[in-house]
């Protein structure tokens, strides 16, 4: 089946490439004025996206093998640092245009693909055939149903993420200008999103199988600990980079038009404290058999980003495709929440969530009073580390997560002195 995913793709980005060809006139025209990069660099797109769309396939593969931490290096680790070195090369002349730039880095997905590929090769974890076994070919028409629908909902969820960028090249003047200041408190605040793309690769296996038992307190165990955990850190994340986001700026010597990408980050960063907040909702939904349901509640977060970012981002600016995104996600998440709720009884929240939220709320207030006038790369050391020991310390003494101390056991443990 691995052969035919891979071959399937091939074709489908094929089929990309050839209505990126035919309609090239089309896409030119919408962005000639407000963005004329993106018509410089137009067929560079195309290998950024192939590489990008096999490593999504081998990653899904590799997540049924258990190597959730390989692929989460890969992209989460390895894929930044290739985008460091190459904006280093750049400041210190190695690389000696943005030209150059541009065609290297449409290639950093496709390095971490065979990086990939060739570890599953190398294992011999990946075979290639054809032939399609009698199991596939019994349950083809199942097969084909739920393939479709993953495909699916995984097209709607990547079309609403990407809008907005989209959206401020084409709607706002000098469009490429602001989708910088956009991509800059993107980027920031993906940080929060560190640890998700772990928990939900470590968690589909465990989730099918307690499906399969009919395990319903291990669901609901996975539920609340992927939503507390990742709420912990989120709201912790969160803070300290919006305490030293203004600081940062200055310090780091930044053109002063990125502090316009504050605002943007405060609710890029709320929406991504609400969706990793609420936890591993998708997960549960699609390993049950309820998994249709998350193919529609994606057509749901479609209809709602495509207007919405279109409209606030012509009445707000380069602000409203994040507002737009929290609205968004917001209801998309609330949806998917009281499904879950109604449906088998499961929510993941308890006092520990209120707690954590005014943990953040308190440490923030002590962090800001104390250093909101203060410039300079010590203050940021300073502050940050006020940060983390408060709000650390108050995660441990409230005890606001069970994986947490076992953890911490299992640290003291190995250390050479107690």
């Amino acid at each position: 089946m691995m052969t035919w995913a891979l071959f399937t793709s091939f074709m489908g980005f094929l089929m990309v490439l050839t209505a990126g060809l035919v309609f090239k006139d089309f896409v030119i025209g919408r962005y000639i004025r407000t963005s004329p990069e993106i018509v410089t660099y137009y067929y560079w797109l195309f290998p950024f996206g192939f590489g990008l769309t096999i490593y999504s396939v081998l990653e899904a593969f590799a997540w049924q093998l258990r190597k959730t931490v390989l692929t989460n290096f890969l992209r989460e680790i390895l894929f930044r640092l290739f985008t460091t070195i190459l904006i280093a090369f750049s400041f210190a002349g190695i690389i000696s245009s943005f030209d150059l730039f541009i065609k290297l880095y449409a290639f950093t997905y496709l390095s971490i693909a065979a990086i990939l590929m060739t570890y599953l090769v190398v294992t011999k974890r990946i075979h290639f055939s054809f032939s399609i076994s009698r199991v596939t070919i019994k349950f083809r028409k199942k097969i084909a149903t739920l393939v479709g629908f993953i495909w699916g909902g995984g097209l709607i969820f990547n079309i609403s993420n990407v809008f907005d960028t989209l959206v401020i090249a084409h709607v706002m003047p000098n469009g490429l200008a602001f989708a910088a200041v956009y991509t800059l408190a993107q980027n920031i605040a993906s940080l929060i999103q560190a640890p998700q793309r772990g928990v939900i690769s470590a968690s589909i296996a465990p989730l099918s199988k307690a499906w399969k038992d009919k395990d319903f307190d291990k669901i609901k165990r996975i539920y609340h600990s992927s939503s507390i955990n990742q709420l912990i850190f989120a709201t912790g994340m969160f803070v300290l980079i919006w305490i030293n986001f203004t600081d940062g700026i200055f310090t780091f010597g930044m053109k002063k038009e990125y502090l316009d990408a504050k605002n943007v980050f405060l609710f890029i960063g709320l929406m991504r404290i609400m969706d990793l907040g609420t936890g591993v909702n998708s997960q549960i939904i699609g390993t049950s058999t309820q998994w249709r349901f998350e193919f529609f509640t994606g057509m749901i977060l479609l209809a709602l980003t495509l207007p919405l970012n279109y409209f606030l981002t012509k009445s707000m600016g380069v602000i409203g495709p994040a507002i737009s995104n929290l609205i968004a996600l917001s209801i998309y998440n609330a949806i998917r929440y009281t499904f879950l709720l109604k449906k088998y009884n499961m929510q993941p929240f308890n006092s520990k969530t209120l707690l954590t939220i005014i943990l953040g709320l308190m440490v923030y207030a002590v962090c800001h009073y104390l250093f909101h006038d203060k410039i300079g790369f010590g203050w940021i050391v300073l502050r940050s580390s006020l940060f983390a020991a408060l709000y650390l310390g108050g995660v441990l003494l409230l005890k606001l997560s069970p994986d947490i101390n076992p953890v911490l056991k299992t640290l003291r443990s190995k250390l050479p002195f107690k």
